[in-house]
């Protein structure tokens, strides 16, 4: 049994006399452990199907099952609940607090469960940052850090509750390339140390490339699922060229 299971999952968005068709469709399975990304234009659907993978959104149509749960018909606690447990996020922004520390900052998820004591926050709060190389950093708050810094302190809180799903929305969209390789190092590391399971929505080619599974997603659709990251290039590369065709015709 796949870890995701979608079968013609779907989303419109109502927008009073226009409906948005964002997925259209949708078949796809995912196992565990696997390093996946999405790729595609602005507009494709990519972050829509984060949304709807990430249990943030809830799909208009279709199945979607998660370790054999299906999720589509889950309320909005039921889905809070989901995620809290089984998934962990990573955003383009960081999304950190502004004003706590790096250590309060990645202990925040853990505020919600009830089991894990103070001192149980803390001890994995400093683990993570340990291990993502800021142990020396524990009381800097996010404007005392660099980007890469700050994007390192997400990845530590994406990580306390000991997710089995790291969903990353443009991870390296704010980072230089020499401190996106080394994220991108650091979630190949997660994928095969740890066996958790990755999924990152990218406009970066070089960025897919360092993925072991590629689905272009073209005006809701997966137009190609492969694991030849090169060949998923280059359908993305000639389908963005025609659209500037097209673009200039009209």
């Amino acid at each position: 049994m796949a870890l995701i299971e979608l079968r013609d999952l779907k989303k419109i968005y109502d927008l009073g006399e226009i409906q948005v068709a964002a997925l259209k469709g949708v078949t796809l399975d995912i196992h565990e452990g696997e390093f996946l990304a999405l790729i595609g234009p602005s507009g494709s659907g990519k972050s829509t199907l984060m949304n709807s993978l990430g249990c943030l959104d809830r799909p208009t149509g279709g199945s979607y099952r998660l370790a054999g749960e299906e999720v589509a018909g889950l309320d909005r606690n039921e889905l809070a609940r989901l995620r809290n447990r089984r998934i962990g996020f990573v955003f383009q922004n960081f999304n950190l607090l502004s004003r706590t520390t790096a250590l309060e900052n990645v202990e925040a998820p853990l505020l919600y469960n009830r089991d894990c004591p103070r001192w149980e926050r803390k001890k994995r709060a400093i683990k993570l940052l340990e291990r993502v190389g800021l142990g020396d950093r524990l009381d800097h708050r996010p404007n005392q850090l660099s980007g890469g810094q700050q994007q390192r302190v997400a990845i530590a809180r994406s990580l306390v509750n000991r997710p089995s799903i790291l969903l990353c929305d443009e991870p390296t969209g704010n980072l230089d390339t020499r401190t996106s390789r080394e994220i991108m190092a650091f979630f190949r590391e997660l994928n095969r140390q740890d066996g958790l399971t990755v999924i990152l929505v990218t406009h970066d080619l070089e960025v897919a490339r360092k993925t072991d599974r590629a689905l272009v997603l073209i005006d809701g659709e997966v137009v190609i699922d492969t694991k030849d990251i090169e060949r998923a290039a280059q359908v993305l590369q000639r389908r963005m060229r025609s659209d500037e065709d097209e673009g200039e015709q009209s």
